[in-house]
């Protein structure tokens, strides 16, 4: 009897489970349309950018596994087709590259920086829990890796795939539809949110402020551009978080200077001006631990 009721209830708990997972990726898929065959696709996680014409569909991103579904009949919404031809992942979180294996199957071929393949392939330890995550399965890892960047010529379009070193991590890539003026920025730009600084991963504060100013040498008053996270962004924007980062870097570098502990650091509140940034999942307060915690570790050796 006790084995029954045992049984009874670890069935109910994976059913509770399964079904909080579904509920989970319960998510439409909201295309927007950016000209010139390249589109704005969000659903759960990382903002997918799309590129579709007579030589394929060009995929940047692929969120959650579940997901692949409901991504494949936006793009067949668009382009005809729910094929795609190439994906490219800007990092290697699971946000934006869970789908890996559905896309490989479906006949995908997946491009990634190296460093961000190699993440893949071995632990890796969260900058926010501190807790040791395994290695991807195999079947996630990009095929094709690349150093510096890698251009793709299709659909009318010269894809410009760009690495910004140590930003979010040490593998990111921004990837820029030149014809359509639209810059697709991965986690190297969340708009009007706090960005995720992984620190494990080799990212800093540094490099995302030298990859947002890099961005905007690429682009104009016109351009349109598609953040990791948040909505559609201009070129404004992106000014909006490098002045943010910029201030953010200072502030805190004057208490990591100063020896200020953490906890100091905290209850000075260095950021009560920039409040508004902290309603994502980056609050203030952890905003503030992983530019600390990063600044203390580089800044005697940087400065």
């Amino acid at each position: 009897m006790l084995r029954l009721v045992s049984s009874i209830a670890a069935a109910a708990l994976f059913a509770a489970s399964a079904h909080a997972q579904t509920r989970a990726f319960d998510a439409d898929i909201v295309v927007t349309d950016l000209g010139s065959g390249v589109f704005m696709l969000v659903g759960r996680g990382g903002n997918i950018g799309l590129s579709v014409g007579e030589d394929g569909a060009f995929m940047v991103d692929d969120q959650f596994a579940p997901l692949t579904p409901r991504i494949e009949a936006a793009v067949a919404e668009v382009a005809g087709s729910g094929d795609v031809r190439f994906i490219l992942n800007t990092h290697y979180h699971g946000d934006h590259m869970g789908g890996n294996e559905e896309w490989a199957d479906r006949g995908a071929t997946i491009f990634a920086h190296e460093n961000a393949r190699q993440r893949l392939t071995e632990p890796q330890v969260s900058s926010l829990t501190g807790e040791e995550e395994p290695a991807a399965d195999p079947a996630l890892w990009p095929i094709i890796t690349f150093q510096s960047g890698v251009n793709f010529y299709m659909n009318g379009e010269n894809v410009r795939v760009m690495h910004v070193p140590n930003a979010h991590t040490d593998g990111d890539s921004i990837v820029y539809f030149e014809g359509a003026g639209v810059l697709h920025m991965g986690d190297v730009f969340w708009n009007g949110l706090f960005p995720y600084i992984d620190v494990n991963a080799g990212g800093t504060i540094d490099g995302y402020i030298r990859a947002l100013d890099y961005a905007l040498t690429l682009i104009n008053e016109d351009a349109r551009i598609i953040p990791g996270h948040g909505p559609l962004a201009e070129r404004a924007d992106v000014i909006a978080a490098l002045d943010m980062l910029t201030e953010t870097r200072a502030l805190i570098a004057e208490h990591v200077r100063a020896g200020d502990s953490l906890e100091d650091t905290l209850a000075a509140q260095p950021l009560a001006d920039y409040e508004s940034f902290g309603g994502g999942f980056i609050n203030t307060r952890r905003f503030i631990e992983l530019v600390y915690t990063d600044l203390a570790a580089r800044l005697v050796l940087s400065e």
